[in-house]
């Protein structure tokens, strides 16, 4: 059974979001298997974003995850990945489409509501960084 993490970002917490975005995956077929709340502090933003050192857009990036609280969650079920990135929409909210959660309620390519992993290996390393194995509830 395929893992993904996801972090509901500040501007989709500031803007009572969370459950509408939760509620999108789990209608999708996918089981919610972690989830807490949190305040990431800037060394914890700097390791989930270490793939992004160095380019431009990088202190950006790590100053807005921990501007506020996030909601970080770990769903389960048959390609996990994909169908989340589907259901999220493309990066930049402009370019999202319609239906999908960045293209119905992000605000721009910064504050684009949530992140979900990108393939295996980087959700078992963002899944690590913030749940203990004794966290994770799966069946």
């Amino acid at each position: 059974m395929e893992r993904s993490l996801i972090l509901v970002k500040p501007d989709a917490t500031q803007r009572s979001l969370t459950g509408e975005i939760i509620s999108r995956l789990e209608k999708q077929g996918l089981r919610l298997v972690a989830i807490k709340m949190l305040h990431l502090d800037k060394g914890l933003a700097q390791r989930h974003y270490a793939v992004h050192r160095g380019k431009p857009f990088f202190n950006n990036l790590v100053d807005y995850i921990s501007s506020g609280p996030i909601v970080v969650a770990v769903f389960e079920g048959e390609g996990v990945i994909a169908l989340i990135r589907k259901t999220m929409g493309s990066t930049d909210p402009a370019k999202a489409e319609a239906g999908t959660i960045r293209g119905d309620l992000g605000l721009d390519i910064e504050r684009n509501t949530v992140h979900g992993s990108d393939s295996t290996e980087t959700a078992t390393q963002e899944i690590k960084l913030f749940f203990a194995p004794d966290e994770i509830f799966s069946p």
